[in-house]
């Protein structure tokens, strides 16, 4: 879920979320205070939801029919979206960063992988366990759409390249990283935060799912887009089993859907967005933006019997046990000083400055 505020005192307690994420809205902008501040309510909400694999579940922490919600976890998931260029939300303390393609273009994997490892490790010290990048959906040139620069390029496989070399330096930090927006959103010509993008070229559909092929396995994250497609049968693909658990081209993953308050998805409710996303096999529900629609995910999740959200809970409880557990205690200035000033190096380097 994503919250309001900038200290675990702000942060509602009434629900216990197995993730949580953070926008800008929740970073304080000034660079000297603001990454302590932030590495403070990251252990802070650790300390409150992150459950070792030692303690014992008190009946108070089951959720209904008695199962466990945080028996076995070892951290909560801490997220961010943490890509470089436009969507960089460490852009007041670190300033402009190069988006993927740029990165790409100009340094091939190498840079990639190297920018990928960089966003780990100044992730890593601010206490954050997941980052949802890179993205891997193809460059197309369209206006509009909030994709443009963020993809490496419009060739499947040098996408795959890019993103996959993101993502090894990525995860080679310990930051789990996560493949989006699958099956593909290049070609489109709307926003999916504004409405549902849609796609009818079969070849066009086929070749957005190459990235996707080629670095899907059991264990990656993956995140499904709100777009419509002929097999989704008027839904977006985020609610759609059959583009979801059951693709037809055999990507495999632990998916979760793009937010569920996306323009993409709101002409169906909150009843059916739940039910259909655990339908359509996802682990998560990723609701990032207001408290009214956290906590109308929540009423429409316990609307619904156990049966339909058990094997959801037992494999988003399997994949904490391996998420990275922060270590608490107050951020590392110096080492967080000469990151910084490797980064800023790092995009000099780029822009040929």
């Amino acid at each position: 879920m994503g919250f309001t505020g900038r200290s675990p005192e702000e942060v509602r307690t009434d629900l216990r979320p197995g993730g949580v994420i953070l926008f800008g809205r929740n970073l304080e902008p000034d660079p000297a205070s603001g990454p302590a501040a932030c590495k403070a309510l990251n252990d802070g909400l650790q300390a409150r939801w992150g459950v070792p694999v030692s303690r014992n579940v008190s009946d108070r922490e089951r959720g209904p029919g008695g199962l466990a919600i945080d028996g076995g976890e070892r951290a909560l998931a801490i997220a961010l979206d943490q890509e470089g260029g436009a969507v960089s939300r460490l852009r007041p303390w670190v300033g402009d960063t190069p988006n993927l393609r740029i990165i790409w273009e100009e340094g091939g994997a190498s840079a990639c992988e190297a920018w990928g490892r960089l966003w780990g490790e100044g992730l890593a010290l601010l206490g954050f366990n997941v980052d949802f990048a890179p993205v891997a959906d193809l460059w197309d040139g369209h206006a509009g759409t909030g994709m443009g620069d963020r993809c490496a390029s419009r060739n499947p496989a040098e996408v795959a390249a890019a993103a996959g070399a993101f993502l090894h330096g990525l995860e080679a930090t310990g930051v789990r990283g996560c493949l989006k927006h699958f099956p593909g959103l290049g070609g489109t010509l709307l926003d999916s935060h504004k409405g549902l993008p849609e796609l009818t070229d079969q070849a066009r559909i086929g070749e957005n799912a190459r990235p996707f092929i080629a670095l899907s396995h059991e264990d990656r994250l993956v995140m499904v887009a709100h777009l419509k497609l002929p097999a989704t049968e008027g839904l977006p693909a985020s609610l759609h089993r059959g583009s979801v658990i059951d693709n037809p081209w055999g990507v495999r993953g632990r998916f979760l859907p793009d937010d569920l308050e996306m323009g993409g998805c709101t002409d169906w409710d909150w009843d059916a967005r739940v039910r259909l996303s655990l339908a359509a096999g996802h682990e998560w529900l990723l609701v990032c933006q207001t408290e009214a629609g956290v906590s109308a995910c929540a009423a429409a999740l316990e609307r619904l019997p156990s049966s339909a959200w058990e094997q959801a809970l037992e494999r988003s409880r399997a994949m904490r046990a391996h998420l990275r557990e922060p270590r608490p205690g107050a951020l590392d200035g110096a080492a967080w000083s000469a990151w910084v000033s490797r980064v800023r190096a790092a995009a000099a380097a780029l822009a040929g400055v």
